[in-house]
């Protein structure tokens, strides 16, 4: 056998183990999971929507959870379309939560999830009055993708639909 045989085994071998090396590292890095983006808005029904964009995933399906602290202020609203100057107002306190499995694909998840609004339970209005939703505030608002455990703090949400 020649010497540079006996000197290029060696060479080749040691090409091959740090290309593994490389290989599955750069595999790791494309499995980790984190949030890109997350924001909040309150639609016109008062549910909140968290809009999301995670990437690092593989191309599974990825569940999520979403919670939230939320106050909700109900309202009776007269034909007139105003709110009597009077006790005919609630806030009620709670949490709200919702959740999602959404699949990946090329290693991404851009989606929507939504939670609420707090119901108005027993609260209700006079003859003549209706009762309407008058504002919603969500804070602590997390976002948490449960496959991977990744969560995300969003920015608090809120909207008046009726000033009262």
């Amino acid at each position: 056998m020649d010497k540079r045989m006996h000197v290029a085994r060696p060479f080749v071998i040691l090409v091959a183990i740090m290309a593994t090396i490389l290989g599955a590292a750069t595999s790791a890095a494309a499995a980790a999971p984190k949030f890109f983006s997350a924001t909040s808005t309150v639609s016109g029904t008062g549910a909140l929507v968290v809009s999301f964009d995670e990437r690092g995933l593989g191309n599974e399906n990825i569940d999520y959870t979403l919670t939230a602290d939320a106050t909700a202020l109900y309202a009776c609203i007269n034909g007139g379309n105003k709110h009597p100057q009077a006790a005919n107002k609630e806030s009620f306190p709670g949490d709200v939560a919702g959740g999602g499995s959404f699949e990946a694909k090329n290693g991404r998840v851009i989606a929507n999830l939504t939670a609420g609004p707090i119901s108005a339970g027993a609260f209700t209005c006079p003859s003549g009055q209706r009762l309407v939703l008058a504002s919603v505030t969500y804070t602590n608002i997390v976002l948490t993708d449960t496959t991977n455990s990744v969560s995300t703090s969003v920015a608090d949400a809120s909207r008046t639909f009726f000033t009262v």
